[in-house]
């Protein structure tokens, strides 16, 4: 492969593009549609593909190459800590929009470093089985909120692999282990109950482990299962066999991990609001590079949003990918909806416009994220007037009149988003914290009010460019 390298590679905490100018501060006004939209957009790299691809090439048997990776506030800080364990990434010139490609060259894992874990749950979760592999200790931290996110059961499983972990009981960050530059692995229980992470970040490096893994999953529920699958549609790709010989169990031998030049496929989460745009403004939004086949969660919106009223068209435009369009018809019908995981946010805020009601279930989990998205989802469409009601695994969306208001981000991505949804729909929507959207999508705000999406109105005094 032929490498140009780019001097003195710099990342950004926040990515490519800061969501909003540095001079400006105080609430995000949201656009509100004035017509139909007429847009196409492309957009970056999948945060979920970019952050597995990065832990595999660090231990890999040889360089690798990641095309077209996200650069975010999430990947940055993978970037970074895998960098302090002695990992060589490098930026190199690739074709992408969003900036330059990641050579990835293994080195000798070492500790005596810090680890930033921001509020990134992939780097919380998928670092530390790595660490495992260095020699001697690393310490993991994060931002406030990062320290009430769910640990206990990663932090039990490298015990059980004879990890020395100190967190002082806490099952949570901050917390410490030390490395010896092995693990024995072998075959333990877990209980991932609280996050498919769990079981993707110890089968991420499993075959590293000198004598593998066996893994079952104990609790009730396993949530996200597709996630679990992607990872191990990666390993795969790498030449790892992972087998599940029943389900929540997960067999992987020590193996060789294989270098890999990648192509990594556009964020689907990230598309979702896009999407969504559709059926709450009318006309049409276009997402182009759409992945004709893809192990993201996130290419279930578009039949979820079919469901909700809108009209789906997928159309060809080169080897394994296309254009995807949803349309809408200017009506929002509520849907049951079980397990909608990560999608949830951006599902509710349509069904808050919707003129029937929704239901979503299985999604218990969501409460460990960020923040408690049920919780906040809940209490931001009520305080605009809607009529939510939380159950023990879900929400349940009723159809009421909204009005506008400041809407509270708590430094989550996702009900950033959402509250920009609400806001094409209804006027007077002001979101606090538009900058959480850089911790997956930098360009968030310079998308939503750039000419992509012809007919939405931005306040003049708050405009954003578009890329």
């Amino acid at each position: 492969m032929a490498i140009s390298k780019i001097a003195k590679p710099q990342f950004n905490p926040y990515g490519d593009d800061r969501p909003v100018p540095a001079d400006q501060s105080g609430p995000w006004p949201a656009p509100l549609a004035s017509g139909p939209l007429a847009a196409t957009i492309q957009l970056p790299g999948s945060k979920s593909l970019t952050n597995r691809e990065l832990i595999l090439a660090s231990v890999a048997a040889g360089p690798s190459l990641l095309r077209s990776p996200l650069h975010s506030r999430d990947t940055a800080l993978m970037i970074q800590g895998l960098r302090a364990l002695g990992v060589s990434i490098e930026e190199v010139a690739g074709a992408g929009m969003y900036g330059p490609d990641l050579l990835i060259t293994p080195g000798e894992l070492e500790g005596g470093v810090s680890i930033d874990c921001g509020l990134a749950g992939t780097v919380m979760r998928f670092l530390p089985p790595l660490a495992a592999l260095a020699l001697g200790p690393v310490a993991f931290d994060g931002d406030p909120h990062a320290r009430t996110r769910p640990m206990r059961a990663m932090l039990n499983a490298l015990r059980d692999l004879g990890i020395d972990v100190n967190d002082d009981g806490r099952g949570a960050l901050p917390f410490s282990l030390y490395g010896t530059g092995s693990v024995e692995g072998g075959e333990f229980t877990i209980d991932a109950s609280a996050s498919s992470q769990f079981v993707s970040g110890l089968l991420l490096v499993a075959p590293r482990f000198t004598n593998g893994l066996v893994l079952r999953h104990t609790g009730d529920r396993l949530p996200s299962l597709p996630h679990i699958e992607m990872t191990i549609a990666t390993l795969a790709a790498r030449g790892v066999v992972v087998e599940t010989p029943e389900p929540g169990t997960w067999v992987v031998s020590a193996s060789e991990i294989q270098p890999r030049d990648v192509d990594i496929e556009p964020d689907l989460s990230n598309a979702g609001p896009f999407l969504a745009a559709a059926l709450v403004a009318g006309g049409s939004v276009t997402v182009s590079g759409w992945p004709e086949h893809t192990t993201q969660v996130g290419a279930q919106m578009a039949s979820i949003l079919e469901r909700m009223g809108g009209t789906v068209n997928f159309e060809a435009t080169g080897d394994g990918i296309g254009e995807l369009t949803v349309a809408g018809a200017g009506t929002i019908t509520g849907i049951e909806l079980d397990e909608a995981s990560e999608l949830a946010p951006t599902v509710a805020a349509v069904a808050a416009l919707a003129s029937t009601e929704t239901r979503l279930t299985g999604i218990a989990h969501l409460r460990g994220h960020e923040t408690d998205r049920l919780a906040a989802l809940a209490a931001e469409i009520n305080g605009f007037g809607g009529d939510v009601t939380e159950t023990d695994d879900g929400l349940i969306i009723r159809p009421a009149t909204l009005h506008g208001g400041l809407w509270h981000a708590y430094a989550d991505h996702r009900m950033a988003t959402a509250g920009a949804i609400i806001g094409l729909a209804v006027p007077g929507v002001e979101i606090d914290d538009i900058e959480s959207t850089a911790k997956t999508l930098p360009q968030f705000a310079a998308l939503w009010t750039g000419q992509q999406f012809r007919g939405v109105r931005a306040t003049p005094s708050r405009e954003l460019p578009a890329l």
